[in-house]
């Protein structure tokens, strides 16, 4: 896939996911949850997880943010549902890796339109945010992720 296919990719996923988030709404039930912000740019969000045995039985989200926020939020739900708390904080090592250094020897599938974000160096916070909640969540931080 040449650089021009990426990008016109990473701008349909982020424009779709923007437009209708998956997993946009607050889990009942949630076993843990976490809030994240991005003072620069105004990204709030929580994150929601229901773990069952050590596994990510659902994850979802809510609040406001830009396109690439919510985009990253929305992909990340997908990405994590059905890994255990192991393979999501796997997940969310490389995908930091991935989004703010290089891209490392990995199939990322559908989240590696969010490898795009890398050319817009002060957007890469937006597009960890919910990453860093996630990882708060399931690790019972009690901090707000902030990526500032």
């Amino acid at each position: 896939m040449g650089a021009g296919d990426l990008r016109e990719l990473y701008q349909e996923v982020i424009f779709d996911h923007n437009r209708s988030p998956r997993n946009f709404r607050k889990i009942e039930d949630a076993t843990h949850s976490a809030d994240g912000h991005n003072p620069l740019c105004g990204d709030q969000l929580t994150v929601y997880v229901r773990l069952e045995d050590g596994r990510i039985q659902d994850v979802s989200f809510i609040g406001h943010g830009c396109a690439i926020s919510t985009a990253s939020a929305s992909l990340m739900t997908e990405a994590v549902r059905g890994k255990t708390v192991d393979e999501a904080v796997a997940l969310f090592r490389d995908m930091h890796i991935m989004l703010t250094e290089n891209h490392p020897e990995k199939d990322f599938g559908k989240l590696e339109v969010l490898s795009g974000v890398r050319e817009f160096p002060a957007r890469v916070k937006c597009a960890t945010l919910a990453w860093h909640t996630l990882h708060n969540a399931i690790t019972q931080s009690m901090e707000t992720a902030k990526t500032e």
